[in-house]
C-alpha cells in the first residue's frame, strides 16, 4: 500500500483521509468504534475530525466527534497508530469562535480532553478569521508546538490571498508554516481550487486534503436523480450537483466505472489523487462496508485516457 509524506514531518499517511464528522451524528458510538477498528486494522491511519462537530444536530453542543474518538483511542490502544487530525476556529456552542491567541489556547485544551491524547498531531484553522492578526494566529500554534502538544499546524477554507499572506509570514518571521490544505474539491467543486487555491499550494508544497471530495455522496453513484436524494440527511447538498455538468459527471463515471469494474465513488478519490498537490481525499463512511469503497481508491490507477475523460466531463 502506497505511502505519502504528511508535509516536513517524519509521518507517513496512507492517502486516504478518514472523515470524522459522522462520528456521534449519522454513526453513533458503537458504529464508529467498528468503522475505526476496520479502518487502522486495513493499515490506513489519518482522521480527520473538528471541535465543532456535530454542533448541527438538535441537542449537540461540538466535541461529539472528538469525544468518541477519545473514547476509542482509550479502549483501543490505537493513539500511536493514527495521525490525528482537529480542527479550531468555528463558532461552538459556547460561543467561543475565531483564531485569537486565548482561543486557540483554550480550544487546544478541550480537544485535547476530549481526544484523550496529549498532542495532536496536525491542528488546523478551521476557517479564516480576519479580526484576528495571522501572526497572532500563528503565534498561538508556535506556543503549541513548542509545548508538545501540536506537532503540524494546517488550514482550511482560506482564500488563496490571505493563505498566501500567512505563508509569507511565516517565512519572513520564522513562525510555523501550514503544512496542509482543506479546500473543497472534487469532480464537480473544481473552479475556485484549480484557479485560485492550487498555485497557492504548488507555491508552498502544501499537502491538499479535500473535504467534500465524494459531493457529499453524489460522486458515489448511490444517485440517479434528485428524486433519489431527497430526504437523505445530505439530500439538501446533493440536490445542488444536479446540474448539466453534473450529470455529465455521471455518465463519465458510468463509462469508467463498466471499464475497469471499480466503483463510481472509488473512480472519483483516484481522479482526486491524480490531481497535483494532493495528498490525501477526505471521505466519511457510516459503516463498515461503505470502507471497502474507500479502500479500493487508493490503489486504483487509472490510466491516462480514462482520468482525460472524467477530467473533461468535469469541465468548467
Amino acid at each position: 500500500m502506497q505511502t505519502k509524506t504528511l508535509g516536513t514531518s517524519s509521518f507517513q499517511v496512507v492517502p486516504l483521509m478518514l472523515g470524522g464528522n459522522v462520528f456521534g451524528w449519522t454513526a453513533d458510538a458503537p458504529t464508529s468504534f467498528q468503522i475505526l477498528d476496520a479502518f487502522v486494522g486495513r493499515g490506513f491511519n489519518f482522521i480527520d475530525t473538528a471541535n465543532v462537530y456535530s454542533i448541527w444536530v438538535p441537542g449537540h453542543h461540538g466535541g461529539e466527534s472528538e469525544t468518541i474518538l477519545g473514547t476509542w483511542f482509550k479502549q483501543s490502544g490505537n493513539r500511536d497508530k493514527v495521525v490525528l487530525a482537529t480542527k479550531v476556529g468555528i463558532k461552538m456552542s459556547t460561543g467561543q469562535e475565531g483564531l485569537s491567541k486565548h482561543t486557540i489556547l483554550e480550544a487546544v485544551e478541550a480537544s485535547l480532553t476530549r481526544l484523550q491524547t496529549d498532542h495532536i498531531d496536525l491542528y488546523q484553522s478551521h476557517k479564516d478569521d480576519p479580526s484576528t492578526p495571522l501572526d497572532e494566529t500563528l503565534e498561538a500554534y508556535q506556543q503549541l508546538i513548542q509545548q508538545g502538544k501540536v506537532l503540524l499546524i494546517g488550514a482550511s477554507n482560506y482564500t488563496a490571498p490571505r493563505l498566501s499572506a500567512a505563508m509569507e509570514l511565516s517565512r519572513t518571521r520564522g513562525l510555523p508554516a501550514y503544512q496542509t490544505l482543506q479546500p473543497e474539491y472534487n469532480l464537480h467543486s473544481r473552479q475556485d481550487f484549480e484557479t485560485n487555491l492550487q498555485p497557492v499550494a504548488e507555491k508552498y508544497n502544501l499537502g491538499v486534503v479535500p473535504y467534500f471530495s465524494l459531493a457529499s455522496g453524489f460522486l458515489t453513484g448511490k444517485y440517479k436523480s434528485v428524486a433519489d436524494a431527497k430526504g437523505v440527511n445530505r439530500g439538501s447538498r446533493v440536490i445542488q450537483y444536479f446540474d448539466q455538468r453534473g450529470e455529465k459527471i455521471l455518465a463519465a463515471l458510468d463509462e469508467v466505472s463498466k471499464a475497469t469494474g471499480a466503483s463510481p465513488a472509488a473512480i472519483s478519490l483516484a481522479w482526486l489523487l491524480a490531481q497535483p498537490t494532493i495528498l490525501a481525499p477526505i471521505a466519511s463512511a457510516t459503516s463498515v462496508s461503505q470502507l471497502e469503497v474507500l479502500f479500493e481508491a487508493v490503489d486504483l490507477k487509472l490510466d491516462p485516457t480514462l482520468l482525460e475523460k472524467l477530467t473533461v466531463a468535469s469541465a468548467f
